[in-house]
């Protein structure tokens, strides 16, 4: 019998591991990955079985480098259904573009960018042999709008943002489905820089008066990807009415 089986990148902490436990929730048996943290990986992992009684595989490498994404799907079951790719792994870099050296540029790229185009490379001929399946990208307001201080990480997330569109079109003839979520100020480890000040001051620019959870980004997340077989290439706005 087949198990559905859904991968999710950036999965050891904040909207990674929220959008697993959301997708174990739903039915889903869990393949996370994540960078570093292998305590994390297996509390999740712990919670998974216990709370939904799925499974849940687990592995540590860069997510941006072709020879880990290659190990990362040959670790997929032969009993699996590969039914969602979650490309959440990101990471962000704040401060003057000039001042920015060009290691970090192409790191932060790997990162939000190649380990992209390596998955639903990946992914796309499971997908095409199953007859469906659905991608979801991980991105930001700031590749809608573009942030000061943090131009890179803007490009990155317009990049992620024009691959979900182009490539929603290309495959949606095949009944396989790519979207992405824009998330604003969502209340993870990537928004601890701010000062107790700088967080009451954006709070305040925020209509809806808050950050959102990790657990309200996860559950979208799940949504998007398990329903609406109908939307594709989009870019979905999650913002509390921010930007």
């Amino acid at each position: 019998m087949k198990k559905n089986f859904a991968i999710v990148t950036g999965a050891s902490r904040g909207i990674g591991r929220s959008a697993a436990l959301a997708l174990a929730g739903c039915g889903c048996s869990i393949l996370a990955a994540a960078r570093t943290n292998r305590s994390a990986l297996a509390e999740l992992r712990k919670e998974i079985k216990e709370t939904w009684g799925q499974e849940c595989i687990t592995v540590l490498g860069d997510i941006g480098r072709e020879d880990f994404v290659t190990s990362l799907f040959s670790l997929l079951p032969e009993e699996a259904c590969l039914k969602v790719l979650v490309n959440n792994a990101g990471i962000s870099h704040v401060g003057l573009l000039q001042d920015m050296s060009l290691a970090q540029w192409n790191t932060l790229f790997q990162t939000n960018v190649t380990s992209m185009f390596l998955t639903c490379r990946a992914a796309i001929p499971l997908f095409l042999r199953q007859g469906g399946g659905s991608i979801l990208n991980v991105s930001s307001v700031w590749g809608l709008a573009g942030a000061s201080c943090e131009a890179a990480y803007s490009a990155a997330k317009g990049a992620v943002n024009s691959f979900t569109r182009a490539l929603g079109k290309e495959l949606a003839p095949s009944g396989i489905r790519v979207n992405a979520v824009a998330f604003g100020a969502v209340d993870t480890s990537m928004n601890q820089f701010l000062s107790p000040e700088e967080r009451r001051a954006l709070e305040e620019e925020i209509p809806a008066g808050r950050f959102g959870t990790p657990a309200e980004a996860g559950a979208l997340i799940a949504d998007l990807s398990l329903n609406h077989p109908y939307l594709t290439g989009q870019v979905i706005t999650m913002d509390g009415a921010w930007i």
